[in-house]
């Protein structure tokens, strides 16, 4: 392990936080408002300790896949155990943990709350709860090579490790480039989003932290009952579609740049979210009917939930705890989807189910006809057994972790719809479940050790698992302090 070089990279992260947190500042001194100190205070501990870190290059800056999956693991926990202290400083939320928890769930863009009332909250605080979505949506290391590139060409390492999918590529030949022309287009849409709304009569503060939950598909808001406070069809309808456009890979809005539309069109991954999308969206919408005013507004509320679930982003403009079991049967079958692969949602992914069933068939093809040659076939292209072993591993990872979640978690002794959700929502990058955790819920009735097991998960969510298991793994650290004991 490069020690000095992961430091390095953690000193470069720490002085990009503090930056980060100037803006929730600037909010606070504008409201007028007592929270100057809950940031200050932290902005000159980042200050110090990235100066201490990332001031000198070392000598090598060499990052194998190793130190890429350590890095990447070690920098949205650090970023998470600073971004707490505004929330704990001011006394918002007293418990450090708690504040841990939240701030894990913002930065992750899960939207998990430990909080039962948010509106008493001040402003500057409220910025930051959601700003930690619009950071966290796009990669707290996709953004620190933005905006300071690492000289070295092994940052692929850092990106592969962070952006979540089954493959990452590049969009030119520099990866600082790909990073920037990445953000571009966040911020690009972002921005439109915010246009969209104050067009429809949002104020700007509301425009800009909803557009920072849609953009991270966090669903953190600044109101007690979220969307559904504004009792606003345009809102949601706006919302709805900015969610499923951040939903969709990336890449895609880069081809449509460089004007590749066959590519967009023809992308297999696209075409079944957006399928996915309209069937649950029409079968949600017949099953509701009968408690909805009109067939209209049963399709606007089942639009809008099966967008926010599907995307991972935990809005809510209605109560779907109270559905009937077929709708939420749905809504939990799509939290274990989630959106396309290098998008900013969570979940498995589209790309890995479709891999995952294609893999499936040719298995079975192959056990009918021995001798045949079958291959799986994604996105015009024929997978090698690198990239579908990988998928396999991702969903092992997966499951092992889920089941042991869950059953750590049922040791709360909540009922089994509570603790199965909860660990849903979290390790999926929800927010929402159902039970105790549902829309009107929140998690804050957990015990410290579910909330810290809670936190994890929604790292090991957000970061496709491996980068939190390599950090677990006191064999990666010893190693090579092994080698220099002999």
């Amino acid at each position: 392990m490069n020690y000095r070089m992961i430091g390095f990279v953690l000193g470069r992260i720490l002085l990009v936080e503090a930056g980060l947190m100037a803006a929730p500042l600037i909010v606070t001194l504008l409201y007028g408002e007592s929270a100057v100190a809950a940031f200050l205070i932290p902005i000159g501990l980042l200050l110090v300790l990235g100066l201490a870190l990332g001031l000198r290059v070392p000598k090598d800056t060499t990052i194998y896949a190793r130190e890429g999956l350590a890095v990447v693991a070690l920098s949205w926990v650090t970023m998470s155990l600073f971004g707490a202290l505004p929330f704990c400083l001011s006394q918002a939320i007293p418990s450090y943990i708690d504040s841990f928890f939240e701030t894990v769930s913002g930065f992750t863009t899960t939207g998990a709350s430990i909080l039962s009332e948010v509106e008493s909250m001040e402003h500057g605080l409220l910025f930051w709860r959601s700003f930690t979505h619009w950071v966290g949506g796009m990669g707290v290391l996709v953004f620190v090579m933005a905006v300071l590139p690492m000289a070295d060409g092994r940052g692929m390492h850092l990106m592969r490790a962070e952006v979540p999918g089954p493959s990452v590529g590049k969009l030119s030949s520099k990866l600082s480039d790909t990073a920037k022309t990445l953000y571009a287009m966040y911020l690009v849409l972002t921005a439109l989003e915010v246009v969209f709304l104050i067009a429809g009569g949002m104020p700007l503060f509301d425009a800009l932290v909803n557009a920072f939950g849609t953009a991270g598909t966090g669903g953190f808001s600044h109101l007690n009952r979220i969307i559904g406070q504004y009792g606003n069809p345009y809102y949601e309808i706006v919302i709805g579609i900015f969610l499923l456009l951040f939903g969709i890979n990336f890449n895609l809005y880069y081809f449509l740049l460089m004007r590749r539309f066959r590519e967009v069109f023809r992308s297999e991954e696209l075409l079944t979210y957006l399928s996915i999308v309209a069937l649950a969206t029409v079968g949600i919408a017949f099953n509701i009917r009968s408690i909805c005013a009109s067939l209209p507004e049963a399709f606007r509320q089942s639009f809008f939930q099966v967008a926010t679930i599907i995307t991972t982003a935990g809005f809510s403009s209605a109560d779907f705890d109270l559905w009937p079991s077929f709708s939420k049967t749905v809504l939990v079958m799509l939290m274990f989807f989630g959106a396309c692969a290098g998008s900013t949602a969570g979940g498995i992914k589209i790309a890995r189910i479709v891999i995952l069933f294609k893999s499936a068939a040719r298995d079975v093809q192959r056990m009918i006809h021995p001798h045949a040659v079958a291959t799986v076939r994604f996105e015009g292209k024929t997978l090698d057994d690198k990239t579908i072993r990988g998928t396999h591993l991702y969903l092992s990872a997966y499951l092992m972790l889920f089941v042991l979640s869950v059953l750590l978690i049922s040791l709360e002794g909540n009922d089994l719809v509570t603790s199965f959700t909860s660990v849903a929502a979290c390790l999926n990058n929800i927010g929402p479940g159902l039970g105790k955790v549902g829309p009107m819920g929140n998690f804050g009735f957990y015990s410290v050790p579910a909330k810290l097991l809670l936190s994890f998960d929604m790292l090991a969510g957000r970061l496709d698992i491996f980068p939190m298991l390599v950090l677990c793994a006191p064999a990666v650290w010893l190693k090579k302090l092994r080698r220099e004991a002999r």
